[in-house]
């Protein structure tokens, strides 16, 4: 049986991820604390025997934002064509552990919060009461964010890409012979609602449904298709 799994990875921490202020296209760095810990994850969770397995990845998708592309940098997989972003040194040749190509997408970026941008939720919920905006409450399962993206066009753009994971990725590794091992593993290195809102997609269900789980900064989640990709699993754990 050929279980391949899609592991979701939430960017490091930030000033903002601190203090709760919804960031979208805004660029922070991850604070030195945010650095740590995703390092540790790193050694905790990536390697022959560990969660992530650097040969058994295909593919890294990752967003177009710095943090998340830090993060990715942080974990330290080994990419053998190296960092997009970077220019390739002579010492990154040793440290190749996965022939897996990283592609900076759109469609992993976090969710545009638009005029709720650098806001936290007590703001937006204070400024929608201003506004006459009913009772003043916000969900953005459901309202999404006025200026920003709406539910539907943020499922959009995940069922694009999980279609996408299933066909080049998955599907591929369930028809291929007992002998033959095809690295199916993806990594998707993004933000928080947006990963949420993945994970909800992954599984079938509408974002109106409202995920039920979490993903704090550094975050890493396991989403599985096991025989079909119509039978998910999802589980997380936190590397210290």
């Amino acid at each position: 049986m050929n279980t391949s799994r899609a592991f979701i990875v939430r960017h490091g921490e930030t000033e903002w991820s601190l203090n709760g202020r919804h960031t979208g296209t805004s660029e922070l760095p991850l604070t030195a604390n945010g650095e740590k810990r995703i390092r540790a994850t790193g050694r905790a969770l990536v390697g022959a025997d560990r969660l992530i397995v650097p040969s058994k990845l295909a593919h890294v998708y990752v967003s177009p934002r710095k943090r998340a592309q830090k993060t990715l940098e942080l974990l330290d997989l080994g990419c053998k064509e190296g960092l997009p972003w970077q220019q390739r040194s002579s010492a990154d040749s040793g440290r190749c552990r996965t022939n897996a190509k990283i592609e900076i997408t759109e469609d992993i970026r976090e969710w545009d919060y638009g005029d709720y941008e650098g806001l936290t939720s007590p703001q937006i919920r204070e400024q929608r009461q201003r506004e006459g905006l009913g009772d003043g409450s916000w969900d953005i399962w459901t309202d999404g964010c006025p200026g920003g993206e709406s539910p539907a066009q943020v499922t959009e753009r995940l069922d694009r890409l999980i279609k996408d994971v299933r066909a080049r990725f998955h599907q591929p590794a369930m028809t291929a012979s007992g002998d033959e091992k095809v690295p199916s593993d993806v990594l998707l290195v993004a933000h928080g609602h947006i990963l949420r809102a993945f994970a909800m997609r992954w599984v079938g269900k509408s974002l109106q449904d409202n995920p039920a789980f979490l993903l704090e900064a550094g975050g890493v989640g396991t989403l599985r298709s096991a025989n079909h990709p119509s039978a998910p699993m999802y589980d997380r754990s936190q590397g210290r």
